[in-house]
């Protein structure tokens, strides 16, 4: 019976662990991680493909579930999972940046919508970027290469042995960084021809102050705005590619698969 016991605790531990960390990845995952997808429906992905990698991980040498240190494998495993679908995550918001920050150029800052991630009001621009760059997270296969990170990340980070290093958390700061970089890039088109518009103004302003050109200068520069959104959408999936294989790239070295 002890053989017995200690058998049946050692698999629930296997799976019990390997749960929370891909629930982590859930959590913080682009797509699962709205606030639009109901708990059980996340929980459920996160049992079926528990279920599927569990046999292929070698066991985990823990046999008591009720202690401290059981508590401070979960929380490693939980923020191993969070880690990498946060980075997913940043992908998706340099473009919602970047939306936001073409809203505030073109004066369409004021149409607000709620997003279905965070919850919060933000511009209608960048909900729509948001949009399309998880459009495009599924058309890459996005979520394909997160289960094959999270499946190989048992191998570098086996549970209850392996853990981040100090290097490896610098590299993600720092790989944060791009977020920024990159919003600035997809934005620096639609800002330097909104900017050529309001010095067109300005010259027929001075040209001509009778005209009052700056009393309609607002509709026409949100008019502009969004033809020039229209324009530029062709370089989006360029974009986007270049930033998903920068965090392809972060990841395999995390997990230690490149």
């Amino acid at each position: 019976m002890d053989i017995l016991s200690t058998a049946i605790i050692d698999v629930i531990s296997d799976y019990m662990l390997a749960f929370m960390r891909i629930t982590g990845m859930f959590i913080s995952m682009v797509g699962f991680s709205a606030r639009s997808i109901p708990t059980p429906v996340r929980n459920l992905f996160a049992i079926m493909l528990t279920a599927m990698i569990v046999p292929m991980i070698p066991p985990v040498p823990m046999t008591n579930l009720v202690s401290l240190g059981a508590f401070v494998e979960i929380g490693k495993q939980l923020l191993i999972g969070i880690t990498l679908g946060f980075i997913s995550m940043m992908v998706i918001n340099t473009f919602v940046l970047a939306g936001q920050i073409i809203a505030m150029q073109t004066g369409l800052g004021f149409a607000s919508i709620i997003d279905p991630v965070n919850g919060i009001n933000v511009p209608a621009v960048g909900q729509f970027y948001l949009i399309l760059a998880t459009l495009m997270f599924w058309t890459f296969d996005g979520h394909l290469f997160m289960i094959e990170m999270i499946v190989v990340s048992f191998e570098a980070f086996p549970i209850a042995d392996a853990w981040f290093t100090a290097e490896q958390f610098k590299e993600i700061a720092h790989w944060g960084g791009y977020m920024f970089v990159s919003a600035v890039t997809i934005s620096l088109a639609p800002i330097v021809s909104l900017l050529i518009v309001n010095l067109a103004f300005g010259v027929m302003t001075k040209a001509s102050p009778q005209l009052n050109i700056f009393s309609i200068g607002f509709a026409i520069a949100q008019l502009m705005g969004l033809t020039i959104i229209w324009i530029t959408l062709s370089n989006q999936a360029h974009h986007f590619e270049l930033q998903w294989q920068r965090a392809q790239t972060l990841m395999c070295n995390l997990v230690n698969a490149c």
